[in-house]
């Protein structure tokens, strides 16, 4: 089983600081990475880092806002140049508006568009550079990129692009020995799922979507596989696309 630990491996999760992003960042240090938790305001990370440590893990933080491209990889250059090249990125950051489609305005499409794609793209780009042969990149999508949900037609956009940029870039930079993965996850009980969860028949309504297992995911879910396509245990899976759905998108 030892191809499963991250010993020895440095990663960068983006958004990192709750959610998914910090369960994440959970996993990957308890398989032994150092991990570098992005956030937008480091005063945001020093629980989620000291949790972390308390657990045994080795965290520290990096301000990094996603969307403000030029200050991102001047951080990431920073943190690069201080401690060494990154092995494994997670692009983690996203997050989407709700409305009608007949609705979307080019402001609101080209947000969702920047937080979830164009960050996630350039990003890589810039750290790919860096990587050593033996490196990991996981995008995290969601089944709304393989399946429509109405009402969030400019993350469902977003997402797929996603996948497909995961498959492109597993392709282009397979050569230098670095794999691209992604996993999509259904609705998973989080600081960000949570209002619309509270309402009992939206929650009974995504319960019974989830088709074979019937129940709301858990971060630790999501966490487990990002870390298992980090580690050498995938060592020969890369443009794939894993999804952590419960059944959903099999229905």
């Amino acid at each position: 089983m030892d191809d499963f630990h991250l010993v020895g491996r440095r990663a960068l999760v983006t958004g990192a600081n709750r959610g998914l992003g910090l369960a994440i960042s959970r996993g990957l240090a308890a398989a032994g990475a150092d991990v570098v938790l992005g956030v937008r305001d480091s005063a945001s990370a020093e629980d989620p880092v000291a949790s972390i440590r308390a657990e045994g893990g080795s965290a520290s933080s990096l301000e990094l806002d996603v969307t403000r491209l030029d200050d991102a990889r001047a951080a990431i250059d920073a943190a690069t140049a201080a401690r060494g090249a990154f092995d494994i990125l997670i692009n983690n950051a996203g997050g989407g508006s709700a409305g009608p489609a007949i609705d979307v305005t080019e402001e609101e499409f080209d947000a969702v568009w920047a937080l979830n794609l164009r960050s996630a793209l350039f990003l890589s780009q810039h750290t790919a550079r860096h990587m050593a042969a033996g490196g990991a990149i996981v995008n995290v999508a969601s089944q709304a990129g393989i399946v429509a949900l109405p009402g969030e037609s400019s993350y469902c956009i977003a997402k797929a692009a996603l996948l497909h940029m995961t498959r492109c870039h597993a392709i282009e930079w397979g050569d230098r020995g670095i794999r691209v993965n992604a996993v999509a996850p259904t609705f998973i009980e989080t600081d960000g799922t949570a209002a619309a969860l509270s309402d009992s028949a939206f929650r009974d309504d995504v319960v019974n979507r989830i088709a074979a297992l019937h129940r709301i995911g858990r971060p630790r879910e999501v966490a487990g596989a990002v870390v298992f396509l980090c580690s050498s245990a995938a060592s020969l899976i890369t443009g794939h696309t894993l999804v952590v759905d419960g059944g959903w998108t099999i229905r």
